[in-house]
């Protein structure tokens, strides 16, 4: 396997803040699409694009065609770029981390084991605050340590599985691929606090109006999904962190009752009662047609009930809009 940093990993801001809308997001999608056509989309701000085709193409370095990918990006949406460019995703999104707006962090070949070593643990993609805890009651503090200790012990520790996946991202090993047109497979939103946001009940409340959303985003489209991704960006002494961990349902689905207690689930996971928020995502993945997705018969007349109010519901949004009807715990 290469480790040539061929793997853009692109974090789009508007100039002025914030993040670029669902059109700006697709053209931006379709600007990288002109330099190479493996292009994933990371909703609701980024994308990864493997570029190594289109470094020969070009006759750039990595570092040249980002800065082309960025000046367009620049000209055509007013959108600028943070840019980690790596061997695999993995990488590309930790250094995509550490650049600025308006820069480019490359790690470089042969580089993975010195950019990572000196990382906490936690900042290793995949490893949520209950696994770094345990980690660190073994002295496994850092991702170099972690990197070092015998695959048997990481095992006894956090699972076979869990084990063989985690001594391999501590040792700069990604095996996913960068998948081309994946914005069809899923959808995504984030809610963003004005500051730091201490309080559990407004994370909450955030991730359930997210879940509302795209319910009904899904529900308008005719769509259902397989699994859902929960992002937390949250302060640390480092700056911000973000934790992702995705989950599948039990069934395909697109009821907004089921997206949030499975979305609840998750944040849950994290174990972040006390953190500093700053926001919250939330990516709706394994899309498919509703028409071919088969659901579970049940009995129960609450779920039943749910689903009725929910149908009235999004009937009603279309006709006044998105925010004729939400949740009571969303109006107070």
């Amino acid at each position: 396997m290469s480790d040539e940093p061929t793997v853009l990993y692109l974090r789009f801001r508007r100039i002025g803040g914030g993040l670029p809308d669902s059109a700006d997001h697709e053209g931006l999608l379709a600007l990288l699409g002109a330099f190479t056509p493996v292009v994933e989309a990371a909703p609701p701000g980024a994308a990864l694009a493997d570029v190594g085709g289109a470094l020969r193409y070009f006759g750039q370095d990595v570092t040249g065609l980002a800065s082309v990918i960025r000046v367009r990006a620049l000209a055509l949406h007013g959108v600028d770029c943070a840019i980690g460019a790596a061997a695999n995703p993995m990488l590309a999104r930790m250094a995509a981390r550490q650049a600025a707006p308006g820069t480019t962090f490359v790690v470089p070949p042969g580089g993975a084991a010195g950019f990572l070593a000196s990382k906490p643990v936690a900042a290793l993609d995949g490893v949520g605050a209950a696994t770094a805890r345990t980690l660190c009651r073994y002295g496994l503090d850092s991702i170099g340590r972690t990197a070092a200790a015998p695959l048997a012990t990481l095992q006894r520790i956090t699972g076979v599985r869990a084990g063989r996946e985690l001594w391999e991202r501590a040792n700069g090993i990604d095996r996913t691929r960068v998948v081309s047109d994946a914005a069809a497979r899923s959808v995504a939103a984030e809610r963003t606090f004005p500051r730091d946001e201490l309080d559990p009940g407004r994370h909450r409340r955030a991730l359930l109006s997210l879940t509302e959303e795209l319910g009904a985003r899904l529900r308008g489209d005719g769509q259902v999904c397989r699994s859902l991704a929960v992002s937390v960006r949250y302060a640390d002494r480092s700056g911000y962190s973000t934790l992702t961990r995705s989950r599948t349902l039990q069934e395909p689905t697109a009821h907004s009752a089921a997206l949030t207690a499975l979305a609840y689930r998750i944040q849950d996971s994290f174990a972040l009662q006390r953190a500093r928020v700053r926001g919250i995502g939330l990516r709706a993945e394994g899309l498919h047609d509703a028409e071919g997705a088969s659901h579970q018969l049940t009995f129960d007349p609450v779920d039943e009930r749910a689903r009725r109010i929910e149908a009235v519901s999004d009937r009603l949004r279309a006709r006044f809009g998105p925010q004729a009807v939400k949740p009571g715990r969303l109006a107070a």
